[in-house]
């Protein structure tokens, strides 16, 4: 990214400014309708000095025209703003106003302002998204989150538009031929991160919501014109309203706004953002066609999460980014909850066992891994850890903790905070504080061991038998990384299943504390099971392993437990046997095609078949993955033949063997499905299904780019041409993967979205001898991206192209080599190549540990 240190705002400098300095209010005024590149931004800023002192106010823009402190106009503005600050003279004690005009930018990254072209009409829809530290890309402000206030933003932009922020949309005022001006109501006292704009054709529907407290809350969901037909605002307000009710009650505290839009917008490089009354989604949870009912419900809990939002990080908003964990945590715990507890989808905890902990795992197991509690000394800090400990590892200590104090306690606790903070900013101390006053527990022990320490512990029963299977003794070990050696307690539960008329049921149970090297488990004595399985419900943080025998009854049985969370966590012990070396890869294989047909979680199914993907590809011995590639979509063409007609796992078998198709074989059945000669009962191949079948034979060198021009013909929009993007660069010729090098790496034109659908189709080849030549070059073009990209384009680039897929020893020391030449680049350059690096050093373990003795 560009360097400019004054971007990055450092924790220090934030609370030595709020140590004399509070906001009152901002009014915002922009002009859209001044061209293409930049626009109008003017921001008059009311606040309150302690101290007679300089400061500073934070701007991302080409320039700076005016600059007036308290009435008075100050000379030669430009020299007062170097790109990223604008430096203040001398306030007054007490209250002060600053006016500060500049020229701002459009962005086509998805941070600040983007604007975006639709291929379809040619109408322009513009969006904003502000987190961490981008509001500063649209108006002056002072960019930290406890420096709160009210913002009123008047708007000008073309008539026939629609403009929305985070107070009620007003009627716009002529303001000249074809253009308007709208003129917001302030804000509630908020954050500048959560301040937002969208604008353009948005279409959609309407509703409301009459909250507990007998107001009627309106709703709008939207999406571009040309994508509206697709939309399903109803469905979207119905799982907005159940979320509403379920929270209120819950947290004893009314829905805090006087509005909630949902808007889906175009080229977003996140999932979703929570600014009060105008949130935003990735476009692509707008269905123009099928798509599994994993995905649908991941929709939900997206929306659940950004409306639990609403109270934790917009109400009650953390002081400064070390409590990040805090608001995504707490979100990512009460929207799976809700989820659970007050949607369809009632096995949400299955799937958060089966998606989110594989995630915090994972994440938790890198060199890059960090205390959930973690030191952001600065804006930089914060861009690197908005990961899976942030979200995923928080969210399950939070339940643990759930556990821990008891959930009447826990919520009651809840309701205390935000009846003392709301509107304000808080620290992690202060929730403490409350659920331990609720809870009658100190958790000052309980916060050490699992917030502010890092790694995941391993458990493992240890169960002598006697020879009809009849428990002598069962203890449980419980071991730590090296690196993180740190042994927590946990409460868990363990179960016992038992074959019965071909059903593995639950025929013992019992819940226990586990502290230290060894637990032994006396209630256990005596007793007698097929199968043993430790973190029955899923209540504890760790990773569990299964005993011999068990897993030889898991092996062939798997399929035949009827519990689905029990289930998830014996295919989450598996995987993570055979991430550790201690499974030979190419027996999870067997395991997921003897058992796949048992799941009847859509969710738990994607993460499998992404699984299986990984064992027939990167983690098979060398000498095997292209046999075990051919044999896992064989198998998955009659998985897919055998399926009930358009089901959900139907049409999740078609898509995976599209992905995994490696021969001439393969290319001809998907030749079929495309040319209709070959039908799928039940199934339509549609516009996103023909596509998987389009870049599949693309890969397999069967489309040249006239065959896909011809395909994007009849789906002329952005999502087409971003599969058009990929399908190009998937073509297995080297010419291909040049010209997908040199538009994404040399070239610095393609917006985020368009950018990283080549990047995937560079990366879709079966031939590693053809991406080879650019192991060598990724290393090179490190430095080069870091400095010329903006922190979005450098990070798609730089993980994007880590050559992890083929990876080999020769991945790893070139990785050492350039981080040993590297040890004082700044930590987001460093952090993908130390998790690449270590991605395929793991690859190498467990590929040593597949090949047969």
């Amino acid at each position: 990214m560009p360097v400019n240190p004054s971007e990055n705002l450092t924790r220090d400098e934030a609370r030595e400014r709020a140590s004399f300095l509070s906001t009152d209010s901002y009014d915002v005024r922009l002009d859209l309708t001044t061209g293409p590149t930049t626009f109008v931004t003017e921001s008059t800023i009311r606040f309150s000095s302690t101290e007679a002192r300089p400061t500073f106010v934070d701007l991302i823009a080409p320039a700076v025209r005016e600059i007036e402190l308290n009435g008075e106009l100050l000379e030669d503005p430009a020299s007062r703003f170097d790109g990223a600050r604008v430096q203040l003279p001398e306030l007054a004690v007490g209250e002060n106003t600053v006016r500060i005009l500049a020229d701002g930018a459009f962005m086509n990254t998805g941070e600040g302002l983007h604007r975006f072209v639709d291929p379809v009409d040619d109408e322009v829809y513009l969006y904003t998204q502000f987190e961490v530290s981008d509001a500063r890309r649209m108006f002056a402000n002072f960019e930290q989150p406890d420096l709160k206030a009210t913002f009123r933003f008047t708007i000008t932009a073309p008539d026939h538009w629609r403009v929305i922020s985070n107070s009620p949309t007003p009627q716009p005022a002529p303001a000249g031929e074809g253009t308007a001006t709208w003129a917001f109501e302030p804000t509630t006292k908020i954050s500048t991160y959560l301040t937002a704009l969208i604008a353009g054709t948005y279409e959609g529907g309407e509703g409301s919501v009459t909250t507990r407290d007998g107001r009627t809350v309106p709703m709008g969901v939207y999406a571009r014109a040309s994508l509206a037909e697709h939309l399903d605002p109803q469905n979207i307000i119905d799982i907005t309203k159940a979320g509403i009710d379920f929270y209120e009650e819950a947290f004893d505290c009314d829905f805090p706004f006087p509005k909630y839009d949902q808007v889906f917008v175009p080229e977003y490089n996140m999932g979703a953002m929570e600014n009060p009354g105008a949130i935003t989604f990735v476009e692509s949870y707008v269905f123009r066609s099928d798509v599994s009912d994993a995905i649908r419900e991941r929709r939900d809990l997206t929306i659940l999460h950004e409306l639990a939002h609403m109270w934790f990080g917009d109400l009650v908003t953390m002081r400064w980014w070390d409590d990040l964990w805090l608001n995504e945590s707490f979100a990512e715990y009460a929207s799976t909850l809700s989820s659970a507890e007050a949607t369809k989808w009632t096995d949400a905890w299955t799937t958060f066992a089966s998606s989110e902990k594989a995630w915090a795992y994972r994440q938790d197991q890198l060199p890059s891994t960090h205390p959930i509690v973690a030191d952001m000394v600065d804006f930089d800090a914060v861009e690197t850890n908005f990961d899976g400990i942030t979200y995923a590892k928080g969210a399950s200590v939070l339940r643990q903790l759930v556990a821990y104090v008891g959930k009447d306690a826990f919520f009651e606790g809840l309701r205390a905070y935000f009846r003392k903070h709301a509107w304000s900013n808080t620290e992690l101390e202060d929730l403490l504080a409350e659920l331990t006053e609720t809870s009658g527990r100190n958790l000052a022990s309980w916060s050490q061991l699992w917030l502010e320490t890092a790694g995941v512990n391993t458990l493992r029963p240890r169960i002598e038998r006697e020879a009809d299977g009849t428990v002598v003794s069962f203890a449980i070990a419980q071991t730590a990384a090296p690196e993180h050696p740190t042994l927590r307690p946990h409460r868990l539960g363990i179960a016992g299943f038992t074959l019965e008329g071909g059903v593995l049921r639950r025929t013992e149970s019992v819940e226990i504390d586990v502290d230290g090297e060894l637990t032994e488990v006396d209630a256990l004595v005596g007793t007698r099971a097929d199968l043993w399985l430790l973190n029955d419900g899923d209540l504890a943080y760790a990773k569990i392993r299964l005993d011999e025998d068990s897993l030889a009854v898991a092996m062939e049985h798997l399929r035949d437990i009827e519990d689905p969370l029990a289930r998830t966590l014996i295919w989450s012990a598996a995987w993570d046997m055979v991430r550790d070396a201690e499974l030979p890869s190419r027996r999870f294989q067997e395991l997921v095609l003897a058992n796949i047909t048992g799941e009847d979680s859509s969710s738990v199914l994607r993460t499998l078949l992404g699984q299986l993907a990984s064992v027939a590809g990167p983690y098979a011995a060398p000498a095997e993955r292209a046999a075990r590639t051919t044999s896992a979509a064989d198998a998955l063409w009659e998985l897919t033949r055998a399926a009930e007609a358009g089901s959900d796992a139907q049409f999740q078998f078609v898509t995976e063997f599209a992905l995994l198709s490696s021969n001439d074989e393969h290319a001809g059945i998907l030749e079929s499905l495309l040319d209709g000669t070959v039908t799928l009962p039940g199934r339509e191949i549609d516009t996103d299904l023909r596509w998987s079948l389009v870049i599949a034979l693309s890969a397999l060198g069967r489309m040249d780019d006239a065959a896909i021009d011809t395909v994007l013909a009849t789906d002329d929009t952005q999502s087409g041409r971003k599969k058009a993007l990929t399908a190009k660069a998937a073509r297995p010729t080297p010419e291909t993967k040049a010209e997908a090098w040199r538009a994404t790496v040399e070239e610095d034109a393609l917006p985020n979205e368009s950018l990283s659908s080549v990047v995937v189709g560079f990366r879709r080849v079966s031939d590693p001898a053809l991406i080879a030549p650019y192991e060598t070059r990724y290393f090179a073009m490190l430095d080069g991206v870091w400095e010329n990209r903006s922190s979005e384009i450098a990070n798609r680039l730089i993980q994007g192209y880590f050559p992890a897929d083929f990876g080999g020893e020769s991945v790893v020391e070139e990785a050492d080599a350039w981080l040993s030449s590297h040890t004082s680049a700044p930590l987001g350059l460093r952090r993908p190549v130390i998790e690449g690096r270590d991605t395929v050093a793991r690859q190498l373990r467990v590929r040593e540990a597949d090949v047969p003795a």
